[in-house]
């Protein structure tokens, strides 16, 4: 095999990402389609997933929410029913979570994040865990985040959520290793795109400062000062599912020009 190759997955995975109907998610399911890959995405998004499926057709929607336990039993119906199996999950369900002192925060929020962001991804490896060791090539990709490796002051719900991922992508790695599953996770930076300007304007008005100012506190926190994009991520998450990342298990990657603090 050539080294050209060896940077390639595998044609014919069958890959499921969740919230794979935009941002992060998207380019994801769209990177691992066009490497000939059978991709299914869930979303809440009916009218987002039905605009994936018209541009990429070998990409399956199926509606689900992944914090409700009984969808996502439902979902993993149809990836048998459509794929016949699994040998690429990438756990990129996600929110950004309330903005705000701990001792402003709602309970009922703090619950909400870390169920969608945490409790979802257990749910859903849960179901995904046979289909996996049955497979020849088989990965988890858990999309954490550069705050699940930096404290994050008013945005600790957040940070939990991420940083309890990357504990349970090393605890899994080392459980679901003898099986040949790899299981690794990603930690983006600051991605460019409408969901990053949504929290650069919640933690400027916080902080009541102009979203300009807040914006450039952001970016002279990271070494090259400049932010990522949605297909760096997803250039990861194929490089991690190709030949050449085969010995890559239990790490927690960050591609993030180097964030120094958030």
């Amino acid at each position: 095999m050539s080294y050209l190759e060896q940077m390639r997955p595998p044609q014919g995975l069958k890959v499921l990402v969740t919230a794979g109907a935009s941002g992060i998610g998207a380019v994801i399911a769209l990177a691992f389609a066009e490497m000939g890959a059978q991709v299914m995405i869930c979303d809440v998004d009916e009218a987002a997933l039905a605009r994936c499926s018209e541009n990429q057709p070998s990409i399956h929607p199926v509606k689900t929410d992944v914090s409700d336990s009984a969808a996502v039993e439902r979902m993993f119906v149809q990836v048998r029913s459509t794929l016949g199996g699994l040998d690429v999950l990438v756990n990129n369900a996600g929110i950004a979570g309330p903005t705000g002192a701990i001792d402003d925060l709602a309970l009922a929020d703090i619950e909400s994040t870390l169920d969608i962001n945490l409790v979802s991804q257990f749910a859903i490896i849960r179901q995904a865990a046979p289909l996996l060791r049955a497979s020849d090539t088989p990965s988890i990709i858990n999309i954490s985040s550069v705050a699940g490796r930096l404290g994050y002051a008013m945005r600790t719900p957040y940070a939990a959520s991420k940083w309890a991922i990357v504990g349970l992508t090393n605890s899994l790695a080392k459980e679901m290793g003898p099986d040949g599953v790899r299981v690794n996770a990603i930690l983006p930076g600051i991605v460019e795109g409408p969901r990053m300007d949504k929290v650069i304007q919640a933690r400027a008005d916080s902080e009541a400062v102009s979203f300009e100012e807040m914006r450039e506190t952001y970016l002279k926190n990271i070494s090259l000062r400049r932010m990522v994009k949605p297909e760096d991520i997803a250039s990861m998450a194929l490089f991690l599912c190709s030949p050449a990342g085969g010995n890559i298990s239990g790490q927690a990657i960050s591609v993030c020009g180097n964030v120094e603090t958030i």
